[in-house]
């Protein structure tokens, strides 16, 4: 009986449930990319940070189409277009908290990494979930 319990609990949050897993993984994706190119290539932590996030959303594009917001659209540029430009916004959010932290308070650029990543992350989810794959809750799809 629990396990029934559980597995209808899964299959009512899917959604939720895979968007964090593939979050964790989207995060994970960025943090290692931005840890290499700091401590291995030497580069500048706002430039490496430019380049773990376009890995990033490479990774989670592909991933919350597929399998997190089971997207069946064939506006596939338009989604994708949509999906980036909302990175961006994310992106941008993410390179003033950063600079705040690491350049105006000091903290190391790791760990403004992992901070900076919360807000990115709740916001993501909002753009994703309420303009990008958004097709599930119209019947026609985009306009």
């Amino acid at each position: 009986m629990i396990i029934k319990n559980l597995l209808a609990l899964c299959m009512k949050y899917k959604e939720a449930l895979n968007y964090i897993i593939f979050g964790v993984l989207t995060t994970l994706v960025n943090w290692i990319i931005f840890q290499i190119c700091i401590e291995i290539f030497s580069i500048s932590w706002s430039i490496a940070n430019v380049i773990a996030w376009i890995f990033a959303v490479i990774f989670a594009y592909v991933t919350n189409r597929i399998i997190v917001f089971q997207s069946t659209s064939p506006h596939v540029i338009k989604e994708l277009l949509l999906f980036i430009q909302f990175r961006l916004v994310s992106l941008l959010l993410e390179m003033l908290i950063m600079f705040v932290l690491i350049e105006m308070i000091f903290f190391e650029p790791f760990a403004s990494k992992i901070v900076t990543s919360v807000v990115v992350v709740i916001a993501n989810y909002i753009f994703s979930k309420a303009v990008i794959f958004r097709y599930r809750r119209r019947k026609d799809g985009y306009n």
